[in-house]
């Protein structure tokens, strides 16, 4: 159902013969144009591109967003919570307190003064201005009973005033209206007889000046009219017909077809700049990457290897000997001032300098045997070490 109700696809208008011959020259013109400056627009493009990724975007973040997101951080947030740390403390705090201890009482005593005074307000209303406002009441109904009264009296008056004026005009007024009104039909009847011949006779001949002077004007206007036509309208009109509309009929399809023939062109141009780009990406590759890409994994790596296998790592491990070996030396010779120690105590105290010497002695061992773990260096019975006399003392 959707199928029949789409709309047939429209056939293209028919191109003439002129379209057809200036299609192609216009195109292989366009195209050997537009070529070189595609080319230039997208090396353009490339060196932007490079230059916005490569220098713009990291000036940008090295001048603008990080000392922006460094000021954010390390400025204006610590500078917002101490100034809202001093806002909570100097502000918000005495505030609080202000409402709570203070505003509070002072608010629920005015409520309280207000209660007693909407109180004694309501007692006055009931007790004191509703008697009166009743008093009052009956008051002004006696006084309107009375007024009503007095001014149905002054009415009866006025009526009475209104009939007698009314008589008086009947009676007087209106025969003297009637005479009058005779009068008046009299002397109009009069200048109707006078006057409407000559009013009649003025406007036929206001008629006969008024068509007179049409015609006179009408003719005037249509000898103008056709003047002007055959003077300015009909080579107007042939200038637009012969001329103007051929030769923008032609100027329409050559610019239709420069159009569409620049397009083309453009993106024609969009190809081969992209063929070209690409042959050079590949030249460049196989002149400078490729070369230096070698050089280095079948020079440069097998060389830093040998240099870390040979120079390196045997300089590193002698370090590391050398390091142990000064350390197992240093601790040789603190146990030897500690031995030396615990004999001269031993000497001067006997048996308790001698225990003391013993723990001592204990103690050193102690911590050379975890010194020696550390190293990872292989301990025994039957192994000899820089700590080996110390052991067997305090073995024995």
């Amino acid at each position: 159902m959707d199928l029949e109700k789409q709309p047939a696809p429209q056939a293209p208008p028919p191109e003439g013969c002129l379209t057809v011959a200036i299609r192609i020259p216009v195109r292989i013109v366009v195209l050997v144009l537009v070529v070189p400056v595609r080319i230039v627009w997208d090396a353009f493009v490339v060196v932007g591109r490079f230059l916005r990724d490569s220098v713009l975007r990291p000036l940008w973040r090295a001048l603008v967003v990080w000392p922006c997101v460094a000021l954010w951080r390390y400025v204006v947030v610590p500078l917002a919570k101490a100034v809202g740390w001093l806002a909570k403390v100097l502000v918000v705090i005495p505030l609080v307190w202000l409402y709570r201890y203070v505003l509070t009482p002072v608010g629920q005593g005015i409520a309280w003064l207000a209660r007693g005074i909407a109180a004694g307000l309501v007692w006055l209303y009931a007790r004191v201005l509703t008697p009166v406002g009743h008093g009052i009441v009956w008051l002004l109904k006696g006084v309107g009973a009375v007024l009503t009264l007095i001014g149905r009296g002054i009415a009866w008056v006025l009526r009475g005033i209104a009939a007698g004026l009314v008589w008086v005009y009947a009676r007087l007024f209106t025969p003297v209206g009637h005479g009058l009104l005779w009068l008046l039909k009299g002397v109009g009847a009069v200048l109707a007889w006078i006057f409407t011949p000559i009013g009649r006779a003025i406007v036929w001949c206001a008629r006969g000046l008024v068509w007179l002077a049409g015609t006179v004007v009408t003719g005037i206007g249509v000898a103008l009219y056709w003047i002007a036509r055959i003077l300015l309208v009909l080579p107007v009109v042939a200038l637009w017909r012969w001329v103007l509309a051929p030769l923008g009929r032609v100027l329409a399809v050559v610019g239709r077809e420069v159009w569409d023939a620049l397009g083309h062109a453009w993106r024609i141009a969009g190809h081969i700049s992209l063929a070209v780009g690409r042959f050079l990406g590949t030249l460049f590759r196989w002149i400078f990457v490729e070369p230096v890409r070698w050089v280095y994994r079948t020079v440069l790596t097998p060389v830093g290897h040998v240099i870390r296998d040979v120079v390196l790592r045997p300089v590193a491990e002698a370090a590391r000997s050398v390091g142990r070996i000064t350390r197992a030396a240093l601790a040789s010779a603190r146990e030897s001032v500690r031995q030396a120690r615990a004999d001269f105590r031993r000497m001067l105290f006997g048996d308790a300098g001698e225990v003391g010497a013993v723990r001592d002695v204990r103690a050193v061992g102690e911590t050379r045997e975890r010194e020696v773990v550390a190293l990872r260096e292989p301990t025994g019975a039957d192994t000899r070490t820089l700590g080996s006399s110390t052991t067997a003392l305090t073995k024995d």
